[in-house]
């Protein structure tokens, strides 16, 4: 089974793969999903981390292959052959996630994506960043990227690249960063301070975002603001739907926007671009979104 999705850019809709892990049911967005597979014979790895089960090469591919069932502390599958891998593409990695059963896919609004809260999920341990009601089935959207930076921390975020530009001058550029997992937005946040960004406010969705700006607008203080950098998955309202309000507003369409998220591909890229986005750079570089934001506010200071 292959996805291959299109829809309409900035409409703040989704489609979720639902899935099972023991007995309850979870989701991905497709848009993470190259394509998915009955389960394969799988070569274990010595040493490896205790969620990794082992490797499979489908083609000339040597994938990871993570066990969601111990990710999750749900009992193993019953008959490992009617199992499936869900082979993924985000944070520039190809990862293969084992289910024990795909159930369909369904278009959802961001906005019908509550947010867990801090008693399910935390900024250290927690992996659910969503939850939605389908047909009377309770539906838990995943962290896969907590998942995978769990077991390899360099996949989540760069950070060693920050490095090399602490003690540069700082700016009291202001800056508006919009990412809804709490453990990301202060890595990006500590990463954009040392360096030099000091002048940050963040939010954690588009909504917020976005409602902020029609106060700052209202305010008639559009200048106050030097960039917005976004994720695209996000509860409420995406960064795709964010960055579309932006561009159409006359008032801060001139404000430069960087999409950062970890589902920039190449079907991605043009749905940015068709949006306005000024730019668009995959999570793990963190150092190359502080030379963008440094390109775009000197380009806007010309």
């Amino acid at each position: 089974m292959e996805t291959n999705i299109l829809m309409e850019s900035g409409t703040n809709e989704l489609e979720v793969l639902e899935f099972t892990v023991g007995s309850n049911h979870y989701g991905i967005n497709v848009a993470k999903i190259k394509e998915i597979v009955p389960f394969h014979t799988i070569t274990p790895v010595p040493n490896s981390h205790p969620n990794i089960e082992g490797i499979f090469m489908p083609r000339d591919l040597i994938i990871t292959v993570i066990d969601l069932a111990k990710v999750i502390n749900a009992r193993p599958s019953e008959d490992v052959q009617k199992d499936m891998f869900i082979i993924t593409n985000f944070n520039q990695l190809n990862v293969a996630f084992h289910v024990h059963s795909v159930v369909g896919i369904h278009r959802v609004s961001w906005a019908d994506i509550i947010s867990p809260d801090s008693t399910v999920s935390s900024a250290d341990s927690g992996i659910a960043t969503g939850v939605i009601k389908i047909n009377g089935q309770l539906i838990i959207i995943l962290d896969f990227e907590k998942i995978v930076s769990d077991i390899s921390p360099e996949t989540g975020l760069k950070v060693s690249d920050i490095e090399s530009l602490e003690g540069r001058e700082r700016s009291s550029a202001h800056i508006i960063s919009v990412e809804d997992s709490p453990l990301l937005g202060a890595m990006i946040s500590n990463s954009l301070k040392k360096s030099g960004y000091i002048n940050l406010t963040r939010f954690s969705n588009g909504k917020e975002a976005w409602d902020y700006l029609q106060e700052v607008k209202n305010g008639g203080i559009q200048n106050d603001i030097a960039c917005v950098i976004t994720d695209i998955e996000m509860p409420q309202m995406d960064g795709h739907r964010l960055t579309k309000l932006i561009k159409s507003d006359e008032y801060l369409k001139s404000i430069p926007v960087v999409i950062f998220s970890s589902l920039i591909n190449e079907q991605m890229r043009i749905k940015g671009e068709s949006l306005g986005a000024d730019a668009q750079l995959s999570k793990p570089e963190i150092g190359k979104l502080v030379s963008e934001i440094d390109r775009l506010l000197d380009r806007r200071a010309e």
